[in-house]
């Protein structure tokens, strides 16, 4: 029983870190990542349809993306949708395709971006603290129904509290690392 709890805060703990990774990889920093227009959703037929399912998107240079559609008739609706979608790209058309400038951000803006990735950070900490908190009250529910020992239930709660301070570790270097794309220019 210890054992199905310690797969379940693994499983949690590490789904908690994949989604601040995705998190993460969708705010903008100085270069282009196509990312960035993972969360745009296109009016496609009268469905909001992922951008990623009408078009390809690529970074053909270290300043722009390049989005083209694989239906040309829909191109209209998926610069509207990247304007909708309020990311501070300004979509240029150009035949079949379109180009999104990447503009330089400003230290302002830089450190807006820093401190939006510090509370991302900090929520994904939060929700690996709760889900350790979970973890350790159904270890106390374990020893208390006695299903497991004293001894098992401190050796339980070790392990929950090794998982969380590397789960831990890996959000400060995701952060770490994101913060350090932001600021360089």
């Amino acid at each position: 029983m210890l054992e199905q709890v310690h797969t379940s805060v693994r499983t949690k703990m590490q789904k908690t870190v994949e989604l601040l990774g995705s998190e993460l990889s969708k705010v903008r920093t100085s270069r282009p990542n196509p990312a960035m227009l993972d969360a745009v959703k296109v009016e496609y037929y009268g469905t909001p349809t992922p951008l990623r399912s009408l078009a390809s998107v690529s970074v053909p240079d270290p300043r722009q993306i390049v989005v083209q559609p694989y239906d040309r008739a829909a191109l209209p609706e998926i610069e509207r949708a990247i304007i909708k979608a309020n990311l501070g790209l300004n979509p240029v058309m150009e035949g079949s395709l379109i180009r999104l400038p990447i503009p330089a951000l400003t230290e302002e803006r830089r450190k807006e971006l820093v401190k939006l990735c510090h509370k991302l950070s900090e929520d994904a900490r939060v929700a690996i603290r709760n889900i350790r908190r979970d973890a350790n009250d159904e270890i106390k529910k374990l020893e208390k129904g006695k299903q497991i020992s004293e001894d098992d239930s401190k050796a339980g709660t070790k392990k929950v509290q090794d998982v969380t301070d590397n789960e831990v570790k890996v959000i400060d270097q995701l952060f770490e690392k994101k913060q350090k794309e932001i600021l360089e220019k």
